[in-house]
């Protein structure tokens, strides 16, 4: 019995939508989980209502909305909130395309580095374009920190700037490296407890007790990593507005 860990990140396109030159353009497992995610955050919301005494859906979207709101305040500040609708959407897709994406026989749209470079562009630039339109040259003044002798000001300033334009790596390498590493090790536990009982039998499935409670540890653990990695997400992005927002502070 062969482990295959990477097929499960495998893009498989399901119908074709059209063709550009020689390329074609498809509608893939990728899209189609990107839009079950976008589909639950909108019944979620939706559905929720606004009623006195919250019902279980309410109380999920109430409580993910003073979670974001929370987070952006004390991170950002007040004015910080004018990014909330954008913070509030990175973080439920992220949130809940890696909890799809736990589900058996599923695809996790987080697992591929071209999503994550694509949500941490889209920070960026919006970083980049608020800081420059709404105060000018001095957001420059977050590469000049305050208080550096002027004999390693150069130095400091490469290193800044530098790390500056590596944010959107930094960004995006995190989110997609969890969630690849954390399937692989699930898909090779899971599937040594199947190759033992199939090999060994009887005693390959007492023998495969260990790996299973494994298994079900790292299960656990890609449910806490799915939610941590879509705050991570969002509280970088937090951090990244307030110097748009606050230069130099």
């Amino acid at each position: 019995m062969k482990i295959d860990p990477i097929h499960q990140f495998n893009i498989e396109p399901l119908f074709t939508i059209g063709h550009i030159g020689n390329h074609t353009i498809a509608f893939t497992n990728s899209s189609l989980y990107m839009l079950v995610a976008v589909a639950i955050i909108s019944l979620l919301m939706l559905a929720s209502g606004s009623q006195l005494i919250p019902g279980r859906l309410q109380s999920v979207a109430e409580i993910s909305y003073e979670f974001v709101a929370s987070t952006i305040r004390s991170t950002a500040g007040a004015e910080g909130m004018k990014f909330f609708p954008l913070i509030f959407s990175l973080f439920m897709f992220i949130c809940v395309s890696n909890l799809v994406g736990i589900i058996p026989y599923t695809f996790t749209v987080s697992s591929h580095l071209i999503v994550t470079v694509g949500l941490a562009l889209l920070v960026f630039f919006t970083v980049l374009i608020y800081g420059v339109a709404k105060n000018g040259l001095k957001f420059f003044s977050i590469f000049v920190p305050h208080g550096v002798p002027g004999y390693i000001l150069p130095l400091v300033m490469f290193i800044e700037i530098l790390s500056f334009f590596l944010r959107p790596v930094s960004h995006s390498i995190r989110l997609f490296a969890n969630m690849l590493a954390g399937h692989i090790a699930l898909k090779v536990f899971a599937g040594f407890v199947a190759m033992l009982g199939f090999s060994l039998g009887a005693i390959g499935w007492v023998g495969g007790v260990l790996p299973l409670a494994l298994t079900v540890a790292l299960y656990a653990l890609e449910i806490l990593v799915a939610f941590l990695q879509a705050y991570v997400f969002a509280i970088l992005t937090c951090i990244y507005l307030n110097d748009a927002i606050h230069p130099g502070h």
